[in-house]
């Protein structure tokens, strides 16, 4: 078992927010990395072609050293997804931790040619009742006028760690859409990093996060414009039953050069119950003129007042505090137009939310 500090932000704070990074203790970090077999590929990949070998990975930020090391020098599962396709291709990427696989060390990299389009599906599944491992990085590489959408879905149990890096360079016209759907995990901890180089790029990032018990979520977005007229917008929305807890970092970058960009976060937590806690900590970082940038957050328990009014309409109370949920999740579900795939979303939250 061992101790790990992690995720830290690129911006130190004052100690007493403690929100500056991450400590983690008693993590069962696997010294013996065994074959990753329990994957498959689903789609028309007819211009999207996946290689079972990827570059080494060289991140700016990421989680924590000791991790991205894991995966440059043990990774079980390499893939680089290789994107030529001018219209929008989908492929699944579908990957399930079981008996005999159970540590995924994953190095995954998404290059888009350009002028192309397409949507990259991650999913994470998981057998119930198994303690399980999860390092991975995702790298995303979209060339000029590259269009691509990047949904990734984790619904891992809750006695397993995951840790997850992603790191995003957008060339000239690009656009790179990232949909986050987070449930699962003892400890999920993502770092997030967007360099956006090429001007008019534009990069959206938007997250769900749901948690239950003792779980605990640790996003850390950071998101560097460098490129004239670049574009970032990045949206939040959770909520915690339970003891669970979540901190969230944003941080928006204007950089020398980056004039005319806009930069804008917003991050909202729905606090389920008198135990659930969430640390927040949006920021702006500005080294040029002429840039607009806007953030928020907020997190607080479901007003009495809307309860009354849903409860009044003939429902009960968890069949009310399960619409106001999903009437804050519907937005970013609207990103995901694989019915399969939004139905086994729906049915987890569900599951997570009537689940005591």
């Amino acid at each position: 078992m061992e101790k790990i500090e992690l995720n830290q932000t690129p911006v130190r704070t004052a100690r007493n927010f403690n929100i500056n990074n991450i400590k983690l203790e008693n993590i069962n970090i696997p010294t013996e990395i065994k074959p990753f077999s329990n994957f498959k590929i689903i789609g028309d990949n007819s211009k999207v072609e996946i290689k079972n070998k990827s570059s080494k990975a060289k991140l700016t930020y990421g989680l924590e050293e000791s991790l991205t090391s894991m995966v440059n020098n043990n990774s079980n599962l390499e893939l680089s997804c290789i994107i030529s396709s001018k219209t929008n291709k989908e492929t699944q990427i579908v990957v399930k931790l079981d008996k005999d696989n159970l540590n995924l060390i994953e190095n995954i990299e998404l290059i888009a040619e350009p002028d192309s389009k397409a949507t990259v599906i991650i999913k994470y599944e998981q057998e119930a009742n198994l303690e399980a491992f999860n390092n991975g990085i995702i790298r995303c590489i979209a060339k000029e006028n590259a269009n691509i959408s990047v949904i990734i879905i984790n619904l891992l149990n809750k006695e397993t760690n995951n840790f997850l890096s992603i790191q995003n360079e957008l060339d000239k016209n690009s656009n790179v859409k990232y949909t986050i759907i987070d449930f699962g995990g003892k400890n999920s901890i993502t770092n997030y990093y967007a360099n956006l180089i090429g001007d008019n790029s534009n990069n959206i990032l938007n997250t769900i996060y749901l948690g239950k018990q003792e779980q605990l979520f640790d996003l850390n977005y950071i998101a560097e414009l460098r490129g004239k007229k670049t574009n970032i917008d990045i949206e939040v929305q959770g909520a915690l039953k339970d003891s669970a807890k979540k901190h969230f970092k944003g941080t928006i970058d204007f950089k020398k050069g980056c004039k005319k960009a806009k930069g804008n976060e917003k991050e909202e937590c729905m606090l389920l119950s008198d135990t659930a806690r969430s640390l927040a900590l949006p920021m702006l970082l500005c080294s040029e003129e002429d840039v607009e940038g806007n953030h928020s957050s907020s997190a607080g328990k479901i007003g009495e007042k809307e309860m009354f009014y849903i409860m009044s309409r003939g429902f009960n109370k968890s069949e009310a505090m399960k619409l106001m949920v999903r009437a804050k999740f519907n937005k970013i579900l609207e990103n995901i137009k694989n019915e399969e795939l939004l139905n086994d979303i729906e049915t987890n939250i569900t599951r997570i939310l009537e689940n005591n």
